[in-house]
């Protein structure tokens, strides 16, 4: 998008992007049959983008839709979609919805981030706990994020889906060696050939885009699995938490049992293994960042706590840290 200035200024509007962030929701969906209560939290990021230049080239706020009730379609959506316990599939259901009620708005980016509930055990109680009570299950946070597309028109809408999860942080004592690295004059790090790894997973996952059916009814609000064709029925993006759950086990999987030559090559293991697992994802992205256990030196005092044998007493470092990424894409 680009739109020239109404005066003599020397710039033009080249890309324009609004909508409202952190929109906070907690959705409980009680079931009156088992009076077992389900529970999300998200937080939420719902973008547009259209014919709304003009909201800032001319200060013309009749293109715009307030920030205000972006947030409030989010609760309303919340309060009625079928797909509110589904993040990959609110989120389709909120971008689809969006481009769909407005006629010049082409484009929705949302964003959604799943904070981690879990229910409490019980005794007595079959699995998988508690009818109604829960803990917080660390700081680990799914997320997906959608685009919906309608630049070719509301009848051509097309979706792009990406998945992942954030601040996995993961631990191992041993099974990590760093040998045979670059040595010059700038080298101090000692090589070793057993070390604590420990890193804080962020990872990403993208699927083929697909067609959407756009709402038919008059609010545009209706959305059914029948509105994404196929793709409800290939076990890829509509079928996010399937995928979510899968790349979440294999991380931690290889992690675990990788004896591990460096980060890169533990982290090319895991890509490679979620992409022959699920042939539904297109690309995995992982960044990890290198989390520093750095064993004590207690010579002065005569003790060998520096030989990877007789490490175990160790200063956490947070910094400086390696940071370590690499996507992987699937071939052909």
């Amino acid at each position: 998008m680009s739109a020239q200035p109404s005066d003599s200024s020397p710039g033009v509007l080249a890309t324009a992007r609004y909508g409202k962030d952190k929109v906070r929701v907690f959705r409980v969906v009680r079931d009156p049959a088992s009076k077992v209560h389900h529970i999300v939290e998200y937080n939420v990021t719902a973008l547009l983008e259209g014919d709304i230049a003009t909201s800032f080239t001319q200060a013309d706020n009749t293109v715009v839709v307030a920030t205000d009730s972006i947030k409030n379609i989010t609760y309303y959506l919340a309060k009625t979609s079928p797909h509110i316990l589904d993040p990959t599939r609110f989120a389709l259901h909120l971008g689809t919805h969006l481009v769909s009620k407005y006629a010049h708005i082409h484009k929705s980016f949302i964003t959604v981030e799943q904070l981690r509930w879990a229910r409490i055990a019980e005794d007595g109680m079959p699995a998988p706990g508690h009818t109604h009570a829960f803990w917080r299950d660390g700081n680990e946070k799914k997320y997906v994020q959608v685009e919906i597309d309608g630049t070719k028109g509301k009848e051509a809408l097309v979706a792009k889906v990406e998945g992942g999860l954030r601040d996995l942080l993961v631990l191992k004592t041993t099974g990590s060696a760093f040998e045979s690295f670059v040595r010059d004059e700038y080298t101090t790090l000692v090589e070793v050939d057993d070390r604590i790894f420990s890193t804080s997973v962020d990872l990403s996952y993208t699927f083929a885009p697909f067609p959407v059916r756009a709402p038919t009814d008059e609010k545009k609000v209706t959305f059914e699995a029948a509105a994404v064709g196929k793709e409800a029925e290939s076990g890829g993006a509509w079928d996010g938490e399937k995928v979510s759950a899968l790349a979440r086990s294999i991380t931690l999987d290889v992690f675990a049992r990788d004896e591990s030559a460096s980060v890169q090559a533990t982290l090319y293991k895991m890509a490679q293994r979620l992409l022959a697992e699920s042939a539904e994802v297109q690309s995995v992205r992982y960044v990890l960042p290198n989390k520093h256990y750095i064993p004590v030196d207690m010579k002065y005092i005569g003790v060998d706590n520096t030989t990877p044998s007789a490490a175990d007493v160790f200063v956490p470092v947070d910094a400086p840290s390696g940071l370590i990424s690499a996507t992987i894409s699937r071939g052909g």
